[in-house]
């Protein structure tokens, strides 16, 4: 027979599994990072302001880029398996294949991507 301690500690190992998996099924995802102690409290205090997550996805823009978002630099990075890249990274991919290209097909998104990060990166706008 199982002690009323060993049952709760059941109860909630199995709550917290069901909880999981509803974050699971709602698109949420737990992460672990390891951060210096003030890092991480300042960290924990921004996550519990509102609009955290979409601050977090800005500032995450500004450090990565996602390939398959970009029509031209997924052409150019045909050989990349990565999902996400180095924004400086992707500044460099299109410098050294500018000349593959075509400028005036380029949808506005990756023509204010290709300026911002020239402009932050590099010495300013590509030549096109």
């Amino acid at each position: 027979m199982a002690t009323p301690s060993t049952a709760r500690s059941e109860q909630l190992r199995l709550a917290k599994r069901a909880q999981r998996e509803r974050e699971r099924k709602s698109g949420l995802t737990h992460v672990q990072l390891r951060l210096p102690r003030e890092l991480a409290a300042k960290l924990t205090a921004a996550a519990r302001q509102d609009g955290f997550v979409e601050l977090l996805d800005r500032a995450l823009d500004d450090v990565l880029v996602r390939i398959a978002d970009y029509p031209a630099l997924a052409e150019i990075a045909w050989n990349r398996t990565d999902t996400w890249i180095p924004a400086e990274d992707a500044l460099g991919l299109y410098e050294r294949n500018w000349r593959f290209v075509d400028a005036a097909k380029l949808v506005p998104r990756e023509r204010a991507l290709i300026e911002r990060l020239s402009l932050r990166f590099g010495g300013g706008p590509l030549d096109g």
